[in-house]
């Protein structure tokens, strides 16, 4: 059977071009005892991946040059040599990047029983809204009625945080850049702000307009000037959590930091970053409390879909377009 799969020629500098990306085929070897072989469905992108493609070691291994790109995939087994996974099983794994995927049965994840589409277990159900919910609850202790401030408000982890921190209560803003998607924030009855066409000072300006008295817990998605606003609007022991900075993983240079640091002496704040895999241990948890909501209807989701492997490239440097309303997909 033949496989399909993305790697990399080259280390980017910058924003990386269409061209790095090239698609390879090869004839898989023949089944071991407690393989399976995968037919993706689905394959998640994610601004984390940029990071791997720099050709440096920071909390996950980088990706290594010509050899087949890794990430989040749903698929179904169509051949197994594991009793433990069924040919028919739905199953998640890391083997994304392309069409057939054969590895080890320790290395699958069976989909979990919510009555939601397969795709969610990549979105809202998966990494991205376990990250969402671990940096609000472990990492941010969010109470009932926090301010709760969240940059890259519509995209895929989020949307979600946006959406559970607005069930606690307090005054929820999240920064976002398209008229569509301020649209969609507000329509949650989350208060938007546009970051486009703004310094440090102006968008510190439209948040103070936005939540006067200031904010408990801000999520870090984007870093740059939401950083620096976001500092200016913290309330006296105000907690960050730190998931992504978006905003630089593009860089050629080391960015500056926040002019304004000190607002974290002045405010006593606590900011933190964390990685969601450290935090796995309490994906049931999450499950518990986020799933029967999905199922029920009661947190809404987008997804954003390009179909056909080939165009897996086109869909992970649209996340730094800011072309996605909440989870990037590709569907095959």
């Amino acid at each position: 059977m033949q496989s399909r799969y993305f790697t990399i020629n080259d280390h980017p500098q910058g924003t990386p071009a269409r061209e790095l990306f090239e698609l390879h085929e090869t004839e898989l070897p023949t089944l071991s005892d407690g393989e399976v072989r995968v037919r993706n469905l689905w394959l998640s992108v994610d601004p984390y991946m940029r990071g791997r493609m720099s050709g440096v070691t920071t909390y996950i291994d980088p990706f290594e040059l010509n050899a087949p790109l890794e990430g989040a995939a749903v698929g179904e087994i169509i051949e197994s040599h594991d009793p433990a996974f069924p040919v028919g099983t739905k199953v998640r794994h890391m083997a994304g990047w392309r069409d057939i995927a054969q590895l080890p049965g320790n290395q699958l994840e069976p989909l979990p029983h919510f009555d939601v589409p397969d795709q969610a277990y990549l979105g809202v159900l998966g990494m991205p809204g376990m990250t969402a919910w671990s940096g609000l609850n472990r990492i941010a202790d969010m109470q009932e009625g926090d301010n709760v401030l969240v940059s890259g408000g519509a995209g895929a982890v989020g949307s979600l945080a946006v959406q559970l921190a607005k069930a606690k209560g307090g005054t929820v803003v999240g920064i976002a850049g398209s008229q569509e998607k301020l649209d969609w924030l507000e329509s949650k009855g989350v208060k938007a702000v546009s970051y486009k066409g703004k310094n440090a000072a102006q968008l510190t300006e439209a948040l103070n307009e936005a939540c006067p008295e200031g904010f408990d817990v801000y999520y870090e998605n984007v870093g740059g000037i939401c950083l620096e606003a976001a500092l200016n609007n913290l309330k006296v022991g105000a907690r960050i959590a730190v998931c992504g900075m978006i905003a630089r993983y593009n860089e050629d240079t080391p960015s500056a930091g926040p002019s304004n640091l000190a607002m974290i002496l002045i405010r006593r704040a606590r900011m933190e970053g964390f990685i969601v895999f450290d935090h796995w241990a309490h994906y049931p948890d999450f499950l518990e409390e986020v799933g029967p909501q999905i199922e029920g209807g009661q947190v809404d989701y987008e997804e954003t879909v390009e179909e056909g492997l080939e165009r897996t490239p086109d869909a992970f440097l649209k996340l730094f377009e800011g072309a996605n309303r909440g989870k990037m997909l590709v569907k095959l």
